[in-house]
């Protein structure tokens, strides 16, 4: 009898989950009910008697964590949060794709509690479980199974392998064999547009068997609990591959009029359907967001035995540090906790004035030198370890056959490297850091984008930063990336000026708990002489060599990274001339934003014409000042030297324009003048 009250009781909350994917969207005017109601069963088995998680502990870092790559069906991630026991009440659900909810129209990680990362945007849920899998899978093998032993389960949609992102995300984790990935794949057939016969005919599991998944085609068993419980036990089972399950749905089922149509997808059902389809399903139809007293203890007593069971017996474990030894268990601490050791700073190094290095090989040479004190460092790069400067001294590759490595091969996929990274991130206990080079920030912008939004902390050194790095041309050299990046709220970017410079912006990047792009030169950059155990950089932007406080300021030559030794020497000439000069190095404006008015004033003062210089576009510089030598075209194949020359970067040239400014800036002032008498 029990057995049947309990399947009874299933086929209820299942119903349930059906009848708010269809209540909240029609209350908000506004969302995605089809695909939730589809896949109700899959949800319920896997919150229910799969998934270990414990709304009591929304953090216990062996929890088995659950990405909703398609992101459009969130209301069905909503009520799962809620019936589990989140923070998620039904006023929240009522409240779905409203101004302060908690319930938005696509998951937001740090925004809603139980929503592991930021997913909407397709594809991008894909690439983060495969970060939350690598992370899984570094832990476990540094730390040992006792501490971490859990697996990533993801529901993907058409929409999601319809993206380029899938295919780089997809290879690398077949390539990797990460076995405790697990995706679903919603095969419903539908899109906005229509059929997906329309566009897409790949045959899905031969794909994903290329990429070295295994892969089950489940056929059309949505609604079959006991065949979805099994084929997820089986893929479990699976140590050496990541799973692909496919599952038939029928989006909107079992909608009268709108099962299988693409307006089940992307709009609110009409009143008169959903009461209709709430009539087949035994729910209320007088009633919304409708929720019985003993749905909800099913799913407490789910969590009871399965979730929080294992959360308890975790704690214990960790009484006895799970067996490690005092110095891994201080480590496993470093690595949960993100604290570095104090004083660890010390361990950077200082380059001497003169010396002529490349930042990109500064920062190697800063991150060999403090990786001893951030056990938690992951560094990879697309296919360019050696030239982006994050490669790490005698480290082993992270590999199917090694799984300690802390060095990444991520192969020429930065768009799957920015998802993964933000995935790692995102799941806890490990740094990841990634390089490539900085026009191919384009490709994974995307990532990056949903790591600002989600506040995860990853670093990027994008190096080859300007038509300094040369002959490849202007297909490799950027020119916009700075003004685009500098744009994206949330991201830090830091642009150094040479080696010290370098080693600050690195130790910010590791202090900092949001993501942070260091912009890094190819050609060898002379360190300053002003730079040296100058924390300058920490404010955005200071005065690296100041005025003759004898006389009044005549300009303000304002540089950011390769371009402020150019800056300082037209300094010199400019002094030869009687003119008095400040040089400011303005490494980050994200940095120099978060500065008071006053302090911004006194490196910037007003009524003093001010000269920005930047090998890059000179958009979103007139904020700071009047004039720029920028490069608003795109570069040329030559050698850098005559790139920098040619295009205006030498000290002559900022010399001539900042003379030029002046002039202009004093016919102004008394044309003003004259106009006012």
């Amino acid at each position: 009898m029990g057995e049947i009250d309990d399947k009874e009781v299933e086929q209820l909350a299942i119903n349930v989950i059906r009848g708010i994917a269809m209540d909240a969207p029609r209350r908000a005017n506004s969302g995605h009910p089809g695909t939730a109601m589809a896949l109700a069963p899959l949800a319920h088995v896997l919150w229910t008697k799969i998934m270990k998680h414990d709304p009591q502990s929304p953090e216990w870092p062996d929890r088995d964590r659950f990405i909703l790559s398609a992101g459009h069906a969130s209301i069905l991630l909503y009520t799962m949060l809620h019936l589990s026991g989140y923070p998620l009440s039904i006023e929240d659900l009522k409240a779905f794709r409203q101004w302060g909810s908690l319930t938005p129209g696509h998951p937001e990680a740090r925004h809603t509690v139980g929503v592991e990362v930021t997913t909407g945007p397709l594809g991008q849920g894909l690439g983060n479980s495969v970060g939350m899998a690598i992370a899984e899978e570094w832990l476990r093998a540094r730390f040992g199974a006792a501490a971490f032993n859990h697996y990533t389960f993801t529901i993907c949609s058409d929409g999601d392998f319809e993206e380029g992102l899938s295919h780089e995300a997809a290879s690398l984790a077949g390539h990797l064999g990460l076995g405790h990935l697990i995706c679903v794949y919603d095969d419903n057939h539908i899109t906005i547009d229509g059929p997906t016969e329309i566009t897409y005919t790949d045959v899905v599991a031969e794909r994903f068997r290329s990429y070295n998944w295994h892969v089950e085609d489940l056929g059309d068993v949505a609604n079959d609990t006991t065949a979805i419980e099994e084929a997820l036990r089986e893929a479990m089972k699976i140590e050496d591959q990541p799973s692909l399950l496919i599952l038939r749905t029928h989006i909107g089922w079992p909608s009268p009029h709108l099962t299988d149509t693409s307006a089940a997808h992307g709009e609110p059902f009409p009143k008169e359907e959903i009461v209709e389809t709430k009539k087949l399903l035994g729910l209320p139809i007088d009633q919304e967001f409708y929720v019985p007293n003993k749905v909800i203890d099913h799913y407490r007593q789910s969590i009871e035995g399965l979730g929080r069971k294992a959360r308890l017996e975790w704690q214990e474990r960790s009484i006895n540090n799970f067996g490690l030894s005092p110095t891994d268990s201080a480590e496993l601490e470093a690595c949960l906790s993100g604290k570095l050791p104090p004083g660890w700073h010390t361990l950077l190094p200082t380059f001497q004035p003169g010396e002529k290095i490349a930042t990109r090989q500064s920062i190697n040479r800063v991150i060999n030198a403090s990786h001893s004190a951030i056990p938690c460092m992951l560094a990879g790069s697309a296919d360019l370890t050696g030239n982006t400067g994050v490669k790490l001294e005698g480290a082993k590759l992270f590999s199917k056959e090694d799984r300690t490595g802390t060095q990444l091969a991520y192969g020429i996929r930065e768009h799957a490297m920015g998802a993964a990274m933000c995935g790692m991130a995102m799941h806890g206990g490990i740094l990841p850091i990634g390089g490539t080079f900085f026009v191919f920030s384009d490709y994974m912008r995307p990532s990056v984008r949903t790591a600002a939004l989600s506040q995860a902390h990853v670093i990027y050194f994008w190096t080859h930063d300007s038509i300094g790095l040369g002959e490849d041309g202007p297909t490799h050299q950027p020119i916009e990336q700075l003004a685009a990046m500098r744009a994206m709220p949330g991201l830090i970017v830091i642009r150094p000026a040479d080696a010290n410079e370098s080693a600050q912006a690195w130790r910010y990047a590791v202090e900092a708990r949001n993501p942070v792009a260091l912009v890094l030169s190819r050609q060898p950059i002379e360190v300053l002489a002003q730079t040296a155990n100058n924390e300058g950089l920490f404010s955005g932007g200071y005065v690296l060599i100041d005025e003759d406080h004898q006389r009044d300021l005549d300009i303000v030559l304002v540089a950011t990274g390769s371009e402020v030794a150019p800056c300082v020497h037209a300094r010199e000439l400019l002094s030869s001339k009687g003119i008095n000069c400040r040089v400011v190095s303005m490494p980050s404006f994200e940095l120099f934003e978060m500065k008071d008015k006053d302090y911004q004033l006194r490196i910037l003062p007003e009524g003093v014409p001010k000269l920005g210089v930047e090998a890059a576009s000179s958009f979103g510089w007139d904020r700071y000042v009047d004039a720029t030598v920028c490069i608003d075209q795109f570069g040329a194949s030559a050698p850098g030297e005559i790139n920098m020359e040619k295009f205006g970067f030498s000290a002559d040239n900022i010399a001539a324009r900042a003379v030029q400014l002046i002039e202009q800036y004093h016919h102004r002032s008394s044309s003003n003048t004259r106009v006012q008498s």
